[in-house]
């Protein structure tokens, strides 16, 4: 989808100032973010003449929809300056304009890292090819790729032998840990006999 949008030329860019509170203010205060929302996109629809008006077509950005978000679903923000592009498949996305400090801030941080991850990915991809260059030897073309070695019996008993002792280990482990806990019981209270009751 993101590729798609990337590919599609832009045909309208607009800033907009949206005005939410009349929609959502007299609606429950639980429902109120969701309404500011979706008061938002039919905003968009309306203004950047979406076909039908269809909500659907509206992408909000990420950083849009935690900014509507940061104060909980029952105080959602009033207004909102937003920028809007149209592409030629129809689809418009809405980010946000005004991005407060700690929000660019974490665009910052997110794109530095997505950076560096990339870069070592890059790193290791190309230590990788130069080691297998070096290293490894060529295959002979005379020699299939699905030729594999075999195990022999004695490997194929040697990995039994393997899995039963450490099975008969684990249950050497468990007996000594319950025998342990059987002696760490918490001592009774002595009972007392009373000997009037007895009689």
């Amino acid at each position: 989808m993101a590729e798609k949008i990337k590919e599609d030329k832009i045909i309208l860019e607009r800033e907009y100032i949206v005005p939410l509170r009349k929609k959502f203010i007299n609606t429950p205060q639980y429902k109120r973010t969701p309404k500011a929302v979706k008061a938002l996109k039919e905003f968009i629809a309306k203004h950047m003449k979406v076909e039908a008006r269809d909500v659907n077509k509206v992408k909000l950005d990420n950083y849009l929809n935690l900014e509507m978000w940061h104060r909980s679903i029952r105080k959602p923000l009033a207004k909102i300056k937003v920028k809007a592009k149209k592409f030629d498949s129809g689809i418009v996305t809405v980010e946000l304009v005004d991005i407060p400090t700690v929000l660019q801030f974490k665009m910052d941080r997110a794109k530095k890292l997505n950076q560096g991850f990339k870069d070592k990915v890059l790193d290791s991809h190309r230590e990788s090819k130069d080691s297998r260059d070096s290293t490894t030897p060529i295959r002979d073309e005379k020699t299939p790729i699905s030729e594999k070695k075999e195990e022999t019996t004695e490997e194929k008993k040697d990995k039994e032998e393997k899995k039963e002792s450490v099975k008969e280990a684990g249950f050497a482990a468990s007996e000594l840990a319950h025998k342990e806990t059987k002696h760490l019981k918490t001592k009774e209270k002595p009972q007392v006999h009373r000997m009037a009751l007895q009689k």
